[in-house]
């Protein structure tokens, strides 16, 4: 399940979702923070006293100035204060001190200050007028008449009022324009507009593969819409539905068709977003997310990645009755239980976790339905690369069929991902349009990692890579449940320094024969070292893990021992068992032997086979050696054609069958190419 290459950006068109060039940049803060370090600076350096400022009384104030000690005097006739400059060769007498402290000031040099109260205006005026007479005075004297108490509000009032006016200001930008911690216990939601302007419309169209899910949700659109189709005959719409499945498989984008069919208002927001370090803040949010939805019923609630908040409790021993997460899930379980079966309100969720959900939380009446968003299929991935090969430029040689069995296994995001990969590939090399071989460097690319030519590899170990891999590929070849090849290559890739590509076949049950096989052609690598090099490497440690982990399965899980039969350790719901083994110390032991026991036999069965056909894997060899990427028609001419036909194979010769023409037409131009 997927949705066009072009449709990524979220179609919930909310608070974040602003183009650009309106988004506040890094940039955008720096006045911000300059703003800060002024206030601060004001704050500390204005108005401060220091050792060059002293207070004097009237009558010393008046000793000092018939010595002719001061330079300056200014008057504030709003206070009946006097401010004095002191001259420097007074400045040790008056102050004390032989020099000027460093004052906060960057504009001017620091001066010698006294400050005096005098009786009124009119005493100090004539008390100058009458000095200046008697004495030889040169200080200069200014009146100041401005007003007291606007400047007491400047230098005392105004910087608090500015800072926290900036912190509310910050602490919005934090929040996302929520409000700040005043509103942290809002749910942050996001309500889908198909009016908005930029909304990006997703509808059923866009999701390929997967019609029984579909089917599901479309039934709840179709309530919404229609609800007396559904109320008059007795039905009850479902209050709530689960999407399950695994990454990448299109839950999300479900939700996003549902958002763009439903004509009804949507509320989309993630399981993270009501956790929160505050103590009852989820809580809080659950109760107001499901306030707005009751107001505005008939509506949809898409929870995504619920399991953040959904996690069984008590799981974890540290957690207690008053944890968060847990308080968190108590209310959304008593919001789901508590609104009616026809109020309109209807619950999405989507996880891939929902072994570790709370068994309340699946119960009939909270999530009465769990849709099952599975890997697609082959029908499916066909479908899917039908909706992502719309706007990519391709030629006549891309078939989608041909690309769905090359992609087994692979989800929704991961055909997306493969359709652009190939684009990228095709502009790379100048490609007026992608072709088949592109898409096929991108599965490569995908599942193996980035090509990698230039790593130096030694002429012993590319003897050993071609060893190892025509290992696999002669027991894939010649075992009946091994999976077929499609190529064989010893060019470095990621982290490996040659890998082989099946096509597994797509089965919904396995046998204990098809996985004897499975493991019998992953130890042919390793079994080829020890036969025909005499010596074993690192090279196999890939392929020892999975066959040890398969081998563990099929004893373990599945019951297929000899002396341990028809019994399974596996724990489904994960909370029956915790951290105690199902099975007793002596059990363990025969696990053990059994697994070794499966994985010897095969390795045996693996050397048996190889030397049985050691002249044509001497053969594979050299030509993986000389062409370094090899295919199954290769195989083919060195060991014949295969025994067992794979469902694949069937499926071609039936429509060889079925269309004799083209199936003739085929064989006529592979065997005369030049024609």
């Amino acid at each position: 399940m997927s949705e066009q290459t072009n449709n990524n950006k979220n179609p919930l068109p909310g608070k974040n979702n602003l183009p650009d060039n309106k988004k506040p940049g890094k940039s955008g803060m720096n006045w911000v923070y300059l703003l800060i370090l002024l206030m601060f600076g004001a704050i500390m350096f204005s108005n401060r006293s220091t050792p060059n400022t002293k207070q004097l009384d009237w009558t010393e104030f008046q000793k000092f100035v018939r010595r002719n000690s001061f330079s300056e005097m200014t008057v504030n006739l709003h206070d009946n204060k006097v401010i004095a400059v002191i001259k420097p060769e007074y400045i040790r007498e008056i102050l004390g001190v032989d020099s000027l402290a460093p004052t906060y000031s960057f504009m001017s040099d620091p001066q010698g200050t006294v400050s005096v109260i005098i009786p009124s205006s009119d005493r100090f005026s004539d008390f100058y007028e009458k000095t200046v007479a008697e004495h030889a005075i040169d200080a200069t004297v200014k009146y100041n008449e401005g007003s007291g108490i606007l400047q007491y509000i400047l230098i005392n009032i105004l910087p608090f009022i500015l800072l926290v006016g900036l912190w509310i200001f910050l602490m919005r930008r934090m929040s996302g324009g929520n409000g700040g911690i005043f509103n942290v216990g809002r749910a942050r939601t996001q309500i889908y507009d198909k009016s908005a302007p930029n909304a990006k419309k997703v509808t059923f169209k866009d999701v390929a593969g997967l019609s029984e899910a579909k089917q599901e949700v479309e039934e709840i659109v179709d309530f919404l819409k229609n609800p007396g189709k559904y109320t008059n005959l007795g039905a009850k719409i479902p209050k709530g539905a689960l999407l399950v499945g695994p990454p990448g498989t299109g839950k999300t984008l479900l939700a996003k068709a549902v958002a763009g069919e439903a004509d009804v208002p949507f509320f989309s927001l993630s399981g993270s977003d009501f956790v929160e370090m505050f103590v009852g803040v989820g809580a809080s949010r659950v109760r107001d997310l499901f306030r707005q939805a009751k107001e505005k019923a008939p509506c949809i609630i898409f929870i995504d990645e619920i399991d953040a908040v959904g996690r069984a409790r008590n799981r974890n021993l540290s957690m207690g009755s008053n944890d968060e997460r847990e308080s968190t899930l108590n209310q959304l379980l008593t919001e789901m239980d508590g609104f009616g079966s026809n109020s309109g309100v209807i619950l999405l969720a989507a996880t891939n976790r929902v072994d570790i959900l709370d068994k309340a939380l699946l119960r009939a009446g909270r999530f009465d339905r769990q849709i099952n968003v599975d890997l697609p299929e082959l029908n499916d991935r066909k479908e899917i690369f039908v909706v992502h090969l719309r706007d990519i430029k391709i030629d006549e040689s891309v078939d989608t069929e041909f690309l769905a069995r090359q992609t087994p296994g692979f989800s929704g995001a991961d055909i997306a991902n493969v359709c652009n990969e190939a684009a990228l590939i095709a502009a790379r090399t100048g490609k007026e349009a992608v072709q088949r071989e592109d898409f096929m460097n991108a599965v490569d690319r995908i599942i193996g990692g980035l090509e990698k030519k230039s790593k130096i590899t030694t002429v012993a170990e590319r003897w050993a890579i071609a060893l190892h891999e025509s290992g696999h590929a002669t027991l894939s070849w010649m075992l009946e449940f091994a999976n077929p090849l499609v190529k064989v290559t010893i060019v470095p890739r990621g982290k490996a320094l040659g890998a082989a590509w099946y096509m597994p076949e797509e089965r919904q049950i396995t046998t204990y024969q098809q996985i004897q096989d499975e493991i019998c052609a992953t130890l042919g690598g390793r079994a080829a070292e020890e036969l025909f090099l005499g010596r074993i490497s690192t090279g196999a440690s890939n392929d020892l893990e999975r066959v040890t982990k398969q081998a563990y399965a099929m004893v373990v899980y599945y019951g297929m021992s000899e002396r341990l039969p028809n019994l399974n350790y596996y724990d489904a719901s994960g909370q029956d068992w915790g951290f105690h083994k199902p099975y007793s110390d002596t059990t363990a032991h025969l696990i053990d032997e059994e697994v070794k026991r499966i994985i010897n036999e095969q390795y045996e069965r693996a050397k048996a086979i190889l030397l049985e056909y050691k002249d044509q894997h001497k053969t594979l060899t050299d030509v993986l050696l000389d062409k370094e990427v090899i295919f199954a028609d290769d195989l083919e001419k060195i060991f014949g054609k295969r025994k067992w036909l794979s469902r694949s194979q069937e499926i071609l010769e039936q429509q060889a069958l079925d269309n004799p023409d083209e199936a003739a037409r085929e064989l006529v131009e592979k065997e005369n190419p030049e024609e």
